[in-house]
């Protein structure tokens, strides 16, 4: 009998599991919170992944439970574990990628480079902060925040003071001076195994990533195995499974500094889907029912893949195929089923080749017909 999975989320992420779960016979389902999400193909459920009660009624369908995103409450994780439900990965390590104060506590603890950070509650201990580096740093709220949400440069207390309401605990880092922002993508299943795919190049606009380099260009060698070091120990340490994707900054001085983490597949590796051998996604779905893994080689010398962000102002991105498909016959195109609203993610491109400016060239140019 067919192994079923259940995925927490109806985004974009949960609908890329769908092809390689039907390549691989896996029977998906989805719990999403309404109907005409992204990944509406697979959704079985509908309800709020923050209710106890729904959530273990739909693990009831399912072998193993995983996620679109990493919200789903403690609570609600561990009613999941004491129910008996195969959580992957689990709330213990989940909770490192909810709570970015927990994160930066355990990840010091473990000896791991990250930048100089503190827990401040009032704007004089934020001022402390600053006036030790630089007159300058980087508020976060501890949870929810993502692609440049709940993140804000400060330059003065007076700057972060209307997040303190209430006592609310927040998290500062120093303001990283660094020449690139890369991403390690690393899968670990229950027994232990594990696999990493290339290092990657991103590139960020407006606080969301906008295009990836796999791999990194210049990063072969000691950046790569450090890169592979640092993401091999965070899966190991906090007992991840599933795909771990963990963002750093490339300082100027070339060291790497850890910036997130992710606990599922991750923007930074949708190129694999059509550059490497096993994609994230078949990836994902391998490591959480504790399947040997692919290999992570790469296709291509290069692969690009860039987002496509907002989508066109009028029509749908299907609207535009005619025209895009005949001029980039060489580009993969990814429709994820959403209506385009200004710096949304409603779909990304992936070119191959052997002439990074070529590949560049085209996924560029590809994305193109679907900006405006």
């Amino acid at each position: 009998m067919s192994p079923t999975v259940g995925v927490i989320g109806g985004g974009q992420l949960a609908r890329m599991m769908v092809p390689a779960a039907v390549n691989l016979g896996i029977d998906i389902r989805v719990l999403a919170e309404t109907a005409g999400e992204s990944a509406a193909i697979a959704v079985t459920s509908l309800g709020d992944y923050r209710d106890e009660a729904t959530v273990l009624e739909f693990a009831k369908s399912v072998d193993v439970i995983t996620f679109d995103h990493e919200h789903v409450p403690q609570s609600v994780l561990k009613a999941l574990v004491d129910a008996g439900v195969s959580v992957q990965p689990g709330p213990d390590a989940l909770l490192y990628a909810q709570d970015k104060l927990l994160m930066r506590e355990r990840l010091s603890a473990l000896g791991l480079p990250v930048p100089d950070w503190a827990r401040v509650t009032t704007v004089d201990e934020l001022e402390a902060f600053l006036a030790d580096h630089g007159g300058q740093g980087v508020l976060k709220t501890p949870r929810g925040g993502y692609d440049g949400k709940g993140v804000r440069v400060v330059r003065s207390g007076a700057e972060g003071a209307d997040w303190f309401e209430g006592g609310t605990e927040m998290l500062v880092e120093e303001l990283v001076s660094f020449t690139r922002e890369l991403a390690q993508i690393v899968a670990r299943r229950p027994s232990g195994d594990i696999e990493l795919w290339p290092v990657v190049e991103t590139v960020q606009r407006n606080s969301v990533c906008a295009e990836v380099i796999a791999p990194a260009p210049n990063s072969a060698g000691k950046l790569a195995d450090v890169a592979a070091d640092i993401a091999t120990t965070i899966a190991e340490a906090l007992g991840v499974t599933g795909v771990l994707a963990v963002e750093m900054f490339q300082t100027t001085d070339e060291r790497l500094l850890i910036n997130e983490l992710a606990m599922r597949p991750h923007n930074t590796g949708h190129w694999s889907i059509d550059g490497s051998t096993t994609s994230q996604f078949e990836q994902h779905l391998r490591a959480v029912l504790d399947l040997p893994l692919g290999a992570t080689g790469c296709r291509d010398e290069w692969s690009v893949m860039v987002n496509i962000l907002g989508g066109p102002s009028e029509g749908s991105l299907a609207d535009r195929y005619a025209l895009a498909l005949a001029e980039q016959p060489t580009v993969k195109f990814h429709n994820y089923g959403k209506d385009p609203r200004p710096g949304r993610k409603v779909g990304h491109v992936t070119a191959g080749g052997d002439d990074l400016d070529d590949v560049v060239y085209r996924a560029r140019a590809a994305s193109a017909f679907f900006d405006n």
